[in-house]
This record gives structure tokens, sequence and C-alpha cells, in this order.
């Protein structure tokens, strides 16, 4: 007999060899016909696969991530067969499960696929799911692997086994096909039900552009129809959303193939939405004792090599740029704080002094790969509403909690009331990703927890999430449709003050070092109001609209009182715009509706002669007519 551990606490004895389906079907028949995955031991494990000594385990179903990517994963082998049985010869390469469903990189040899002969090919995975072939996973040694797909002539494969270590390599099969994989896997396709491949879209192999580029086709499964439908709807909502649409249609902000991708050009109306965001931030900074700083745009090759950032994102920087004078080289900054530490360390510092709150709205460079640029989601020149803060060991605490209080000021003041904060630690199997001593980050882990822990925040943890530098807070948000983004963030670091040689000299007269505290409640400028979009729908709070009213005359011969209206309004602190042109009113309320304009003033014959507003609200019609100085109050009582 071996000892299961369930996550309530409970520990049942079951006979050697018992497999997590069997678990499930021992505490309930309807369990067992839901759960999709398990982890035993905290390692991904098949439902049918035997276990063999006393072991913990987490039985997943639909409403976990664990269990979503085990069904997904399992419907991109049932991609990749549904191929082979429909383009002999294709090759391929990876079919992971994504947050959304999941891909697969393909090469069909000559043939270009099209987005036509997707419902061919859903067709044939339906086909080959009610066949219920079961998934079976088979330990397969290097040189059985690579005998196999050289008889099959998969090259992708082959690469792919080349990195990995005998005694490591397993195969599943279902039905005619034969993936290399680690699995888990669903027992059998039956469970899925529905099925709808997304998009093409082309891929290079590893994501080298200097590699071939492959064919990735995208896809969702569910396991009933009805949740396919319903995930149809939220995605052509999220259409709707798409801040790159609303964007252009709302002239915020723009890019240019000469400028070059990845880098957003803010026009207007998206320049006067951010500056309103970053004079909010800056105020609560003021406020909080944060002191404002410039630096430049780029940094000597040296700078980013003592902060470790030139070993951790050098491959992902513009090249360097060099100068006449011989072996020098710069860099654009991958990220603010080396340039912040140099503002911290250009002085002798007191215990006194601390802490030290600098803070910066600075703009930072990496060269994304041209096919993973998003809008502004991920772009190649992005604004960081950056601070840092140096304190010391006793201050570490009340600084971190105050950071606290502000991001979660930040994200409340913006409606985002859904989110979870997420514990990042390092990874504990590969600490040669990160920088700085065990005790350090032992320290600065427990005392993220302790903060978390002490204002009743609810986290989760995730390994392996940590900057190379340190560990953090991350706020994961969740948006209007239930996406999840990952915005704000808080890190504690005391490795960069170590490696700038950074001082203080504390009360006992001896030289100290401070700790660091990075921290940006928006994350990205760009990133943050391309969420923002499509949280709201461009239906900005109105205190953020870059045009909270618009005025729009009936005729001509009420331009002039439009124009008292508007001036009367911007003495209030207000800000729109009139409507001059000579298009029907009718035609003015569609266009401005479309604007995602707050508020539409309608000014005739009768407004004019009694001083006041028919007033329209975006979405919700006419609000009656009123007089200007009462909308003035009106508007101002909801800022």
């Amino acid at each position: 007999m071996i000892s299961i551990s369930f996550p309530d606490g409970h520990v049942r004895e079951f006979e050697d060899g018992v497999t997590p389906l069997e678990v499930a079907a021992s505490i309930s028949e309807g369990l067992a016909r839901n759960v999709l995955g398990a982890s035993i031991n905290d390692a991904a494990w098949d439902l049918t696969r035997p276990i063999h000594q006393d072991s913990s385990i987490v039985l997943h179903t639909w409403d976990s991530s664990e269990g979503k990517a085990t069904f997904w994963h399992s419907s991109a082998h049932l991609l990749a067969e549904a191929l082979e049985a429909l383009y002999p010869g294709v090759q391929f390469g990876i079919g992971p499960a994504i947050d959304q469903g999941f891909y697969y990189d393909v090469d069909l040899g000559d043939h270009s696929l099209s987005v036509d002969e997707l419902p061919k090919i859903e067709a044939k995975m339906k086909e080959l799911a009610q066949h219920k072939s079961v998934f079976t996973r088979q330990a397969v040694s290097k040189s059985e692997a690579i005998r196999f797909f050289t008889d099959k002539g998969d090259d992708y494969k082959l690469e792919l086994i080349d990195e990995l270590e005998d005694g490591t390599i397993t195969f599943y099969q279902q039905g005619n096909f034969t993936d290399l994989c680690r699995g888990p896997h669903l027992p059998d396709t039956s469970k899925i039900k529905a099925i709808k491949l997304m998009s093409v879209a082309g891929a290079y192999w590893r994501g080298d552009e200097k590699r071939k580029q492959m064919t990735r086709i995208y896809g969702v499964t569910f396991p009933k129809q009805k949740m396919l439908t319903e995930h149809l709807a939220l995605l052509e909502e999220a259409r709707k959303r798409d801040h790159r649409k609303l964007g252009t249609e709302l002239e915020l902000f723009m890019f240019s193939e000469k400028v070059g991708a990845g880098l957003p050009i803010w026009l207007p109306k998206g320049t006067a939405l951010r500056t309103r965001l970053e004079d909010y931030l800056k105020d609560e900074q003021l406020r909080r004792g944060y002191k404002p700083v410039i630096t430049p745009h780029i940094g000597k090759k040296d700078l980013y090599v003592t902060s470790g950032h030139y070993e951790k994102y050098g491959e992902d920087s513009f090249q360097p740029i060099q100068t006449p004078r011989e072996n020098e080289e710069f860099f654009l900054k991958p990220m603010n704080c080396p340039h912040h530490c140099e503002v911290f360390g250009h002085k002798p510092r007191s215990y006194r002094d601390l802490p030290v709150r600098i803070a910066e709205f600075g703009t930072v460079y990496r060269y994304e790969q041209s096919g993973e640029l998003h809008g502004l989601t991920r772009v190649r020149s992005f604004t960081v509403d950056d601070a840092h803060i140096f304190c010391t060991p006793d201050q570490l605490k009340d600084e971190f909690l105050d950071v606290l209080d502000l991001t979660m000021h930040v994200i409340k003041k913006l409606s985002f009331e859904n989110f979870t904060a997420q514990v990042s630690l390092r990874d504990p199997e590969n600490k040669s990703k990160y920088i700085g001593s065990d005790e350090n980050w032992e320290k600065a882990e427990a005392m993220i927890q302790e903060a978390a822990a002490e204002v009743g925040l609810d986290t989760v943890v995730e390994l392996g999430e940590a900057a190379f530098y340190g560990p953090k807070l991350d706020f994961m948000v969740k948006d209007a449709l239930g996406r999840s983004w990952q915005l704000g963030t808080i890190q504690v670091d005391y490795n960069l003050p170590e490696r700038f040689q950074l001082e203080y000299i504390g009360s006992d007269n001896e030289a100290h070092r401070p700790i660091m505290i990075h921290r940006a409640p928006f994350g990205s400028m760009e990133r943050f109001i391309g969420v923002l979009i499509e949280h709201t729908g461009g239906k900005f709070p109105l205190w953020l609209s870059p045009e909270q009213f618009a005025i729009l005359p009936i005729s001509d011969q009420f331009q002039s009182y439009a124009e008292d209206v508007k001036g009367q309004l911007f003495a209030a602190g207000l800000r729109g715009y009139i409507d001059g042109r000579t298009e029907s009113i009718g035609r003015k309320i569609r266009d401005t509706e479309l604007k995602k304009v707050p508020y539409m003033l309608i000014v005739g014959e009768k407004e004019a002669g009694t001083g006041t507003v028919g007033v329209r609200k975006q979405g919700e019609g006419d609000q009656g007519s009123m007089p200007v100085e009462d909308f003035a109050e009106l508007l101002k009582g909801l800022l």
C-alpha cells in the first residue's frame, strides 16, 4: 500500500500502482468524469499513469489552469494527427498549450496553408476525436528516439532530441500519431468535443529570424459546444475593444514604418490621456516624498555590465552605438535602475538621508522580435513609471508597505477591481539565472510574503518568475473581459547596491549597504494604456478622457453661443470641443458617440435664448436641458 496526501491535509492509503483517475473515482463519479490531469509531488502526471510511492496529489479540472493546459496540449496532438493524415510528409516543431488554447508550428514543405483549409482540418480533428484514441506514454532511449524520427524524416524533432539527456525522453501516441513529448495528456481524445482553429501565422523556428519560417496554426477546444460558443462571443467583444483598432479610431497613437516597427507615436489625444495618468502619479509621488529625476536614454556599456543587464538583456538590446573613440560603446538603456544607482551614489549619504526615493518616467528600449510586436502591449520603446527607493534594513518593510498601498491605490483608481497579487520567486532548481547570495534572496522573499500577509492580500506564489536581481510582487489584473494582465510590480533588491558599491554611513559611523526597492505601479505606460483601452472599450473615466464634452450646434447661426458655452466650461476647468461641421445634428450625434466623448451638448435657438444646453450622455441618450453652470457643476462633481 502507498499513502496519498490530499491538498486539504487528509491522507488515504491505496494499492501500489493506483492511478490519479482511480483516486478521483474513489472520491466521486462526478470528479472522475471531470478530472483532466494531476500533479504528483508537484510534477505533472497523466491520469492513467501509475503511482508507486507515497505521494501528494492535486487533481485538476477545467476550472484550473493546469487542467486547461492538459486539455489544450492534448488538442495540439490531435491537430498534429489530423495534419499528418491530410498532408503526408508534414514535419512538426512544437505544439504547446497557451493562455487561450494551443498552437502547433509545422513545416508543410512547398504547400502554403490558407485559412480556407482550416474547416477541413477541424472536421478531421472531430472525426479523430470520436475514435476515443488513448494517449499512451512510452519512455524511450535517445537512440530509439533518433532512429524513429530519422526514419520519419522530421528534422525539427531530431534537433530537439539532440538537446535532451538519455533517460529523460518520452513519446506519446494516440491513433496513428506519435510525438516527442513530456506530457501530460488526457486519458483519450473523446473529451475534446468542440473545436475551432482560429488562425494561421508565420513563426520562425526557435524564434530565430535566421531560421526557416514555419506555419503556426492556432486553435482552441472545449469539452462542451456551449463553452466554445461563449468563448467566440467573448473574442468578438475583444475584437471590438482591440486597443489597436480603438487607438486608430480615437486618434490616440500611431505607428510609422518610416519611424520603425514597435516604436509608438503618441497623437495629441493620446498624449493628453497619458499626461493625465503621469500627472496623477507624479502628484501622488510628491506627497509620498519621491524626488523626480531625468536620466539619459543611453549609457555606456560598462554601466550595464556592472548592473548585470548586459548579461541578462544583451541579446534583447539594440546593437551598441559606436563612437569615434576607440572601444567606446553605448547602449540604448534597457532599464532605468542602473542610472538611478548612479544618482544615489553621486554623493555621500548618511542614515539620516534615508530613505531616498528617486522617481522617473524613463523610456527604455528592447529589441523585441518583429513577430512578437503587438500594438502598445509589446513594443520596442516604452516608458516605465519607475522609482527606486534606497533604504536601511529597518525601513525596508514600511517602505514596501507604502509602495504596496500606492500600487493598490493606482489600480483601483483605474477601476481594475479584480486582481491577484503574485509573489514571484526565483527558481530553486536553476539559481544560475539570478545574481546574489542565497541569504539575501531568502530575506527578500520572506519580507515580501510577510508584508503581503500583514495587509491581508490574497497571493499566489510562482517559482521562476523573479527578476534576475530580486523577488517581486506582481499585480495580475483582470480586465472587463476576464483576461489577466501583469501590470504593476514591486521588487526587493539586495544585489544592485552591492554591484554598484552603494553605501551610507550608519549611526555607528560605519559604512553600510542600502537595500533597493524597484517599483512601477503602471508598469509600462504603453502596455498599461493598451490594457486600459480594452478594459474600458475606449470609454475612459471622466477625469481621464481627452475630451469630456462636445458642443453640437444645430446650425451655423448658433456657433457664437457654442463658443460662449465652451468658454464658460473651459473657465470651470473642463475640456472639450465644438463640432462646427455643416452636418445634420443626427450625424453629429452618431459621430460623437463613435468618438466615445462622455457628454454631448446640443445648442439651438431654445438653448441660446435660455442660457442652457441640451445634455446627452454617451451610451445613455438624452438627459434633458440644464443651465451651463449646472452642467459644469455636474461634471466637476463626477471628477
